[in-house]
């Protein structure tokens, strides 16, 4: 049966770490589809509950989720399956840390294991800064219980690419190629982020998706059934291509991921909710949707005052409207709210995320910009090289 599209839209405050919660609250709605979107709930088994209740749920279950909820196990999984990966070790103490960073030839990347926000990894410039990012996770605990294990990995220089499939653990439907810029700063300086920015589809990623799916997508799946949890989901492969056009699997992530989502579904045409409907039913319907090859998109981040540091809230936004107004613009919502005179504020680090779509990435650009250039809030900033030339050779 089709799902009703038809439905009022609303939005229902609910604490989306009290797992019982949302069950209820999905069951209070008589929900058909429950399409998870934050990784946190994901790894805490939200889709598990939703399902033991008969509620169909988009998302992998808990013990799938590791896939990105443990970068250790998941490169350990690269490892058994022969996914391309970079070298890598796992230390729980700083001995094991030290005498692991003395065995790469150049400074590693070292990353906390468990969640972080989009944060925890540090791609060092020097041993010295790779032991203290070891130290700074392992001993003086920065993140937490998710930097009580370490994955320690060689740096691959190259393009990096996100690549999706949406999967239903067997078949799946790959999407375009979409590339994030992390850094809060142009020129990609500054600390790493949840992103900025992204371009899809990808320009000059160097590695077709065939090979993709046959070297990174196909066997992480049957990894997953091997070890008795089918992933059913969106399979978000972090990649890096080398000069040889070698990718190189950098992560696993277990939902759609924010921008990449804003940016891809401008490529998708058809009944994407039902789509992702026939994959939480382990039955995926491609047929559902067309993936546009006419349309590229652009996505620019506007964020708040002291992030992704210490981030200010409560500022007051203007000009959505007007943005939203340009053609081929779409302003999407994150870390906004409304004040009880109805007026729209600032509520987190990544405020908005302005997306252009074109027949061309530059005109995508191009609306991108003219629409985030409409918007404005104290403290407000974003990057101004989104797809720029530096990022499309």
């Amino acid at each position: 049966m089709p799902l009703d599209h038809t439905a009022s839209l609303r939005r229902v405050p609910v604490d989306l770490g009290d797992i019982d919660a949302v069950v209820k609250l999905a069951r209070s709605l008589d929900a058909e589809l429950v399409i998870v979107g934050p990784e946190a709930p994901l790894c805490a088994g939200i889709v598990d509950a939703l399902l033991a209740e008969g509620v169909n749920a988009f998302g992998p279950t808990r013990e799938a989720a590791r896939l990105e909820g443990s970068k250790a196990y998941l490169k350990e999984l690269a490892a058994r399956r022969g996914i391309p990966t970079a070298r890598f070790s796992v230390a729980r103490t700083m001995d094991e840390a030290r005498a692991a960073i003395a065995t790469f030839a150049s400074p590693p990347v070292v990353k906390a294991d468990g969640l972080c926000g989009g944060k925890g990894v540090v791609v060092a410039e020097s041993f010295d800064e790779a032991i203290a990012a070891a130290s700074s996770m392992l001993v003086d605990r920065a993140f937490g219980e998710a930097g009580a294990t370490i994955v320690i990995e060689e740096r691959i220089v190259g393009k990096e690419v996100s690549f999706l499939a949406v999967t239903d653990g067997t078949e799946w439907l790959s999407l375009p190629t979409a590339r994030d810029h992390k850094r809060v700063g142009n020129g990609d300086q500054g600390p790493n982020t949840g992103g900025m920015g992204v371009v899809c589809p990808a320009p000059a990623v160097g590695v077709d998706v065939e090979r993709m799916e046959r070297e990174i997508i196909e066997p992480t799946l049957a990894g997953m059934r091997e070890a008795g949890a089918p992933f059913r989901g969106v399979l978000f492969a972090g990649v890096i291509v080398d000069a040889a056009g070698t990718p190189y699997l950098l992560e696993h992530n277990v939902r759609f991921g924010d921008p990449e989502c804003e940016a891809l579904l401008e490529l998708l045409e058809g009944d994407v909710t039902s789509l992702l409907a026939s994959a939480a039913r382990g039955a995926l319907d491609k047929s559902l949707v067309r993936v546009r090859t006419d349309v590229a998109s652009c996505v620019v981040v506007l964020a708040a005052h002291g992030y992704p540091s210490d981030v200010r809230i409560g500022d007051e936004i203007t000009g959505v409207d007007r943005a939203n107004a340009l053609p081929g613009v779409q302003v999407h919502h994150a870390g906004t709210m409304l004040d009880p005179e109805g007026k729209l504020r600032t509520s987190g680090g990544r405020v908005l995320a302005v997306t252009g779509s074109a027949p061309t990435l530059a005109e995508a650009r191009d609306r991108a910009y003219r629409a985030a250039h409409l918007i404005h809030f104290e403290g407000c900033h974003f990057r101004t090289d989104i797809g720029g030339p530096a990022w499309t050779p």
